[in-house]
């Protein structure tokens, strides 16, 4: 192994070594003024002088204003959160303001940092970078395909020679898949979201996974695929299915995800050390920014702003990296 390898091995294993972080229960949660707030604004539907109208019901437990479908048109009824969700938020921004006037430092609620919405957004700077990188990844695929069925010359029974193909089309929907799922729960993170865009996140990087192996080690034979693939795809339907019906658990799902994804560069580092394939610079470079992504990742600040937090920054890293993942 030569220096080079030497040195990814170095920083993924230093990667590696932070997959195991302590856990703590949100500050927030116990702050005495928030949990009163937040008791008054569910029993009066008021925070301060800002009251919301959903959350005003009659002695039978029915909207005041009559069914929802009379409030708000259908076409706006989707920026329109429950009243507990509301209350959490307004109580959240409240009492943020108050500890900010204090001299104190942002804390988390119910597990999340404090993020100010834009247009019923929950997190806008994580939205607006899935969505840059599902155009990325959609662009990518469909360059892909136009190069080896347009481009270049095909067999006599019209497929492609090269013998990925059909593993980098997968690929390209798990990603999308993620990208898309993304969106969309750090638009409106409920459970049903959350659910889509963890199963999604655990998916495509245990294909990855897959795909990195196969395309490493030069498996083309089919029984050999099925034999690295198998365990592998057993394994991660069987997180996926913990997650969805037993516990939804964000940071095991984190941890496991991180594993597979530090192996992946392991693996890529490795065989960019060892190998004269003329796309070994791009491993390299992909590799760099797989690290500085997963480091993001792991480590945890405060939103700056009420918008830009590690883990929007982790979505912006994986912008760049979209784009070189289909540039070999």
């Amino acid at each position: 192994m030569n220096q080079i390898a030497r040195s990814h091995l170095i920083i993924f294993l230093f990667a590696l070594s932070f997959l195991v972080p302590s856990l703590e229960a949100s500050e927030g949660d116990a702050d005495p003024i928030y949990k009163t707030c937040l008791e008054d604004c569910e029993k009066s539907g008021c925070v301060g002088e800002m009251c919301f109208q959903h959350c005003k019901f009659s002695s039978d437990g029915k909207p005041i204003d009559g069914p929802w479908y009379l409030q708000e048109p259908l076409y706006q009824k989707w920026k329109q959160w429950d009243c507990r969700s509301d209350c959490r938020y307004h109580c959240m921004i409240a009492r943020e303001e108050q500890r900010w006037k204090l001299g104190g430092k942002p804390i988390k609620y119910h597990g999340k940092w404090p993020f100010q919405r834009v247009y019923a957004i929950q997190e806008p700077a994580a939205v607006a970078f899935s969505a840059i990188s599902l155009a990325i990844q959609f662009h990518g695929w469909l360059s892909f395909f136009i190069l080896l069925n347009y481009k270049l010359p095909l067999r006599p029974d019209k497929k492609t020679y090269y013998e990925y193909t059909g593993l980098f089309h997968i690929y390209a929907i798990l990603a999308m898949n993620f990208w898309f799922w993304s969106a969309v729960c750090h638009t409106r993170d409920v459970e049903l979201t959350e659910k889509l865009d963890y199963s999604s996140a655990v998916a495509l990087v245990g294909f990855s996974f897959i795909l990195t192996i196969l395309r490493t080690f030069d498996v083309r034979d089919e029984a050999s695929r099925v034999m690295v693939a198998a365990p592998l795809i057993a394994f991660v339907m069987t997180h996926i299915l913990y997650l969805n019906f037993y516990k939804l658990d964000y940071g095991l799902n984190t941890k496991v995800c991180m594993a597979m994804g530090v192996a992946n560069l392991l693996i890529w580092g490795v065989w960019a050390g060892i190998t004269s394939h003329p796309s070994r610079w791009k491993v390299w470079l992909f590799n760099v920014g797989g690290t500085i992504a997963l480091l993001l990742e792991i480590y945890d600040f405060p939103p700056y702003k009420g918008f830009i937090d590690a883990h929007a920054l982790w979505h912006a890293a994986n912008i760049p990296l979209a784009y070189i993942s289909w540039s070999f």
